[in-house]
């Protein structure tokens, strides 16, 4: 046989290969801000985790407002959530939680300089980013660890924009305190302001950094969801990874735009705050049921359990895929 038959015939061969390989499903994912949070998927495409499940994934930012509307009508087929697209699925939008990459509350509660304990509080202005948010949330519940009642105790809550206007908000002295992300109270602290709570030591219970997607699409696509899963986690192994950090903290870098001390402190920030085994924490969603209760009765009829659909996760947890994957990034 000649070469040239030899070459027509590896040819044919990779031709009909590629045609007889499954086409990728597309899966298109929304996030609501740059954070350091949802590193594990932008890794995941990054790294082409997605690709080794034969996902076609596509990363979009995507305001909070317009996330809802996209979820329902099937535009967005997943969301990465701080807090709001939970809070439709408690007023009974049909959302389900897959997975939770934070369940507790990773702030310090900072206060200008003049402010030293809890009862300095009393009257003050509170910086927050929206009422009913997740930062909001996560200061209520750091007050309450104080025994701070923002009722009874007069917190005015001014809402302003995230954490980088909050944090000029409380140097320009708009503001006597807020909730801040260590990245962000590091600073102020090295300024002279007080650090009243930290509150990431505490172990306060509150769903934030979520997966969600329509419930009609988790049914529908089982094989497909738990292909997304098995990404999403290998993106959460290789985060936690000890050999992987260097590579980690210039992805930071390069999706957040920042300086390389600043992705460090982020990085550092992300690992306080990260589950290795993203489940859900039912305590954390019922502490969201409760603070947002008083601004609709409806959700007190609600049950935690039904918003959560956390099968496919536990499944792969019971298989030792996750422990298997950790071990292959050197998780301990």
């Amino acid at each position: 046989m000649t070469g040239n038959n030899i070459a027509a015939l590896l040819s044919l061969f990779f031709t009909f290969a590629a045609s007889a390989a499954p086409a990728a499903d597309k899966v298109i994912i929304s996030y609501s801000s740059r954070s350091y949070a949802f590193l594990p998927a932008q890794v995941a495409v990054a790294k082409g985790f997605f690709k080794d499940e034969n996902l076609d994934a596509l990363l979009i930012q995507m305001r909070s407002q317009v996330t809802v509307p996209a979820l329902i009508s099937g535009e967005v087929h997943y969301t990465l959530s701080f807090g709001n697209i939970i809070g439709g699925a408690m007023q009974g939008l049909p959302f389900k939680i897959l997975a939770v990459l934070t369940n507790r509350v990773t702030y310090d509660l900072v206060a200008r300089p003049g402010i030293k304990n809890a009862e300095d509080l009393r009257g003050k202005r509170f910086g927050v980013t929206s009422i009913g948010g997740t930062l909001w949330m996560g200061g209520v519940l750091g007050l309450e660890k104080l025994a701070i009642d923002p009722d009874r105790h007069d917190i005015r809550f001014l809402v302003l924009g995230d954490q980088v206007v909050l944090s000029q908000a409380l140097e320009d002295n708009r503001i006597d305190a807020t909730v801040l992300d260590l990245v962000f109270s590091k600073r102020l602290a090295q300024k002279g302001f007080t650090i009243l709570a930290e509150l990431h030591k505490a172990n306060l219970p509150i769903t934030s950094t979520s997966i969600v997607a329509r419930q009609g699409y988790v049914q529908k696509n089982p094989q497909l969801m738990e292909n997304f899963m098995k990404a999403v986690l290998e993106g959460i192994a290789f985060v936690l990874g000890p050999p992987n950090k260097a590579a980690t903290i210039k992805l930071l870098q390069r999706r957040l735009h920042v300086s390389e001390r600043e992705a460090e402190e982020g990085f550092v920030d992300m690992l306080i705050g990260m589950d290795k085994k993203p489940f859900p924490s039912m305590d954390g969603l019922r502490n969201i049921q409760r603070l947002m209760k008083p601004r609709n009765p409806k959700m007190a009829g609600i049950k935690v359990e039904d918003l959560v659909d956390d099968q496919i996760l536990r499944r792969l947890d019971n298989s030792g895929f996750i422990d298997k994957l950790f071990a292959a990034h050197g998780v301990k």
